[in-house]
């Protein structure tokens, strides 16, 4: 008798949010063959034979503050446009097993433990996860709602930090999809340093800063000065309540500008405005304004507008990740892995351009298979 094929654990901070809901839908779906692989990377002819875990052997739970169940939040998915009509019927089991493995987050606002407990609890919650389901290896990646940037003077650590933290305790890969702290904590700069764990971050790439990582290069290498890059962002869901706070708003705006500055060698002047917009749901438009010149000093402009659904261009980005980093787990690599830059905004070294930061994935690629 063969053994049983092993299987991945993918735990999700944020676990019941738009995110979250559509990557276990959309996992559930393409395992079940009622939907193509549409924007996922590792599902490319280059990752063929990468040993990436396969979808079917996914296996998710993860930590989160709200109590809706993931099959009447998959439904809200369909209302709003951004799940296709009769998914959550067929995979209502999918769904339900994954949401009987979420267990409560926090700190609630009532909640009297300290960080130590609050770490502890969350790690034994991993580990409880990977026994109970017999997993060769977790991945945590949050996907929770951005957190303003914390007071450095403060004597707690950021609800990101201590998620990640019990990731490291509990021994699992850390992918932070979000603009919120996490690793990057300076306490837990030692812990970091000492785990011994692949990790990756931060803040995904998946809509108005993914064209601006394909556009910024074109006008370096063109010779074309930028003189000034403005954009607004109008968005609802709970990514628009959440960046309401402007906080919130200036932890995500950090890492829209890191892009511009990498690129062209500085920041150039302008800002990005960001609108909270509760009916536009989880749907976003994005507009940019470039000013540049062109030769002998003709002004010129560029606009751009981008509209999409962020739930659905983070889901399978989000898969790639948590097969990327268990496979990267599974090689033995650990530390920051600048070679999946080409997911995020603000990422742990690399290349700024999207077009150097695919070649990177790629050789990365070649990494897991085992190539020099």
């Amino acid at each position: 008798m063969s053994a049983p094929a092993p299987r991945t654990g993918v735990w999700f901070i944020g676990a019941r949010g738009s995110v979250a809901t559509t990557a276990i839908a959309g996992c559930a779906a393409l395992a079940a063959g009622l939907r193509p692989a549409t924007g996922m990377v590792t599902e490319t002819p280059p990752f063929a034979d990468s040993g990436l875990p396969a979808p079917a052997s996914l296996v998710f739970g993860g930590h989160d503050t709200a109590d809706c169940p993931l099959p009447e939040r998959a439904e809200a998915l369909v209302a709003g446009g951004v799940l296709p009509h009769g998914l959550p019927a067929a995979i209502g089991r999918e769904l339900a097993t994954a949401d009987a493995e979420i267990r409560p987050g926090g700190p609630l606002p009532d909640d009297t433990r300290e960080d130590e407990e609050l770490i502890a609890a969350f790690a034994a919650d991993l580990t409880d996860f990977g026994h109970r389901n017999g997993l060769t290896r977790t991945v945590v990646i949050n996907v929770a709602s951005t957190e303003p940037v914390p007071d450095p003077g403060g004597r707690r650590l950021p609800a990101s930090s201590l998620y990640a933290a019990a990731a490291l305790r509990a021994g699992c890969p850390h992918v932070n999809f979000t603009p919120s702290t996490g690793l990057r904590a300076p306490a837990l700069r030692d812990a970091v340093a000492a785990c011994g764990l692949p990790h990756a971050g931060r803040d995904g790439k998946t809509g108005q800063t993914l064209l601006r990582s394909v556009l910024a290069p074109m006008f370096t290498q063109r010779a074309l000065p930028v003189r000034a890059w403005s954009g607004t962002n109008l968005l609802g869901g709970g990514d628009g309540a959440a960046l309401a706070d402007p906080g919130a708003a200036a932890a995500k705006n950090a890492g829209k500008e890191r892009v511009l500055a990498d690129t062209l060698g500085a920041a150039p002047e302008g800002r990005v405005h960001i609108d909270d917009v509760p009916a536009l749901g989880d749907w976003k438009t994005a507009w940019d304004h470039i000013a540049f010149d062109g030769f002998l000093g003709a002004r010129m402009v560029l606009q751009t507008t981008w509209q999409g659904c962020d739930s659905a261009l983070a889901a399978p980005l989000v898969l790639d990740l948590a097969r990327l980093v268990a496979r990267a787990h599974e090689r033995g690599l650990t530390g920051p892995l600048p070679q999946l830059g080409f997911y995020f905004k603000d990422p742990d070294g690399g290349p700024a351009a999207l077009f150097e930061q695919y070649e990177a994935l790629l050789a990365f690629a070649g990494t897991l298979r085992g190539e020099r």
